[in-house]
Parts: C-alpha cells; sequence; structure tokens
C-alpha cells in the first residue's frame, strides 16, 4: 500500500512539473528561414520605448548556432535574449531582469513583411504561474536599417502591458 502510494504521488508531483498540454511546441516549417532573417540583425541598434532610449547589440554565438541579443538602457538593467531552432523550431529564451526565463516559439513567420509571431511556451524560475513575465513577442524586420518590436507582458494570468518600439541601425 506504501509502495503504491509512493509511487502515485511521485506521478502526480512528476506531471505538475509538465507544461500545461495547449503549451506544446507549434510546428514551424520556416524556422530555418526565419532564423536565417534573424542573423541580418547582427549589429547595433536605437530605439526609443515608454522607458526612454534603447540599445540592442545582436551577435552571433555558438557557431553561428545562436543570435543573442542584449537590450540596454539607462532606466533599467541589461537584459539578453537567446535566439535559436531547436528540432525545427525558431526558440527564444529571454532572461529577464525579474529574474525569470520565458522561452517562445515562433507561431507564424510572414516571409514578405519580415514578421516573426512568437508565443509562450514555458518558464523557467517563474514564482508561481500567474506570476509576471514577458508571455508574447512579435519582431518585424522591416528593412536592413529598421526594426519593430513588441514585447507582451502578462501578470495573474493576463495581459498587462505592450512595449512597443521601433529601432534604426546604428552600426
Amino acid at each position: 500500500m506504501k509502495t503504491q502510494f509512493f509511487l502515485i504521488a511521485t506521478l502526480i508531483a512528476a506531471s505538475a512539473a509538465l507544461p500545461a498540454a495547449d503549451s506544446k511546441p507549434i510546428p514551424s516549417a520556416n524556422a530555418d528561414s526565419a532564423f536565417a532573417r534573424l542573423k541580418t540583425l547582427v549589429g547595433e541598434w536605437e530605439g526609443t520605448t515608454s522607458s526612454g532610449k534603447v540599445h540592442l547589440s545582436y551577435e552571433l554565438v555558438s557557431g553561428d548556432t545562436a543570435l543573442l541579443e542584449r537590450e540596454s538602457s539607462e532606466t533599467m538593467p541589461t537584459m539578453v535574449t537567446l535566439y535559436y531552432v531547436d528540432r525545427g523550431h525558431l526558440m527564444l529564451t529571454h532572461y529577464c531582469m525579474l529574474g525569470n526565463q520565458p522561452r517562445m516559439q515562433v507561431k507564424a513567420f510572414n516571409t514578405d513583411t519580415g514578421e516573426l509571431d512568437f508565443q509562450f511556451l514555458d518558464a523557467t524560475n517563474l514564482a508561481s504561474p500567474g506570476a509576471g513575465h514577458m508571455h508574447n513577442a512579435k519582431l518585424r524586420i522591416v528593412d536592413n536599417s529598421h526594426l519593430v518590436s513588441e514585447w507582451q507582458f502578462y501578470d495573474n494570468g493576463k495581459p498587462k502591458m505592450t512595449e512597443s518600439a521601433q529601432y534604426t541601425r546604428v552600426q
């Protein structure tokens, strides 16, 4: 009896650690072409948000298999986001100043407009399911010198705010 109880408790605990069924990866047939488009961002960018001027830096790392974005400004700590392809899916992991690390997966990539629509998959170091975190992101690579981004923040399971910015390449 104790053994059965232990096995059931272990299975319940293990299943609680798994992402919800609705957070399964969404297939992306265009992952490689979308990542190739992201690679064109390598360089330095500046933009203005509601928080003031923001600087983005993009660098290829890990044998050109990942794109590292550094976001900095005078009003917030530096944050990084890593873009990469994992088993045919374009992913990002955002290392937030709140101390959590949301992972998102491309839901859609429009090759004509250069728009990438990332949707929340799961997160590490999230204090609770309702804790504040970046939940969705859209990037639109307008051309070689212009980038538009939109990041949506969730709190208590609902959208709380959206931060939009337009960036211009400076190098």
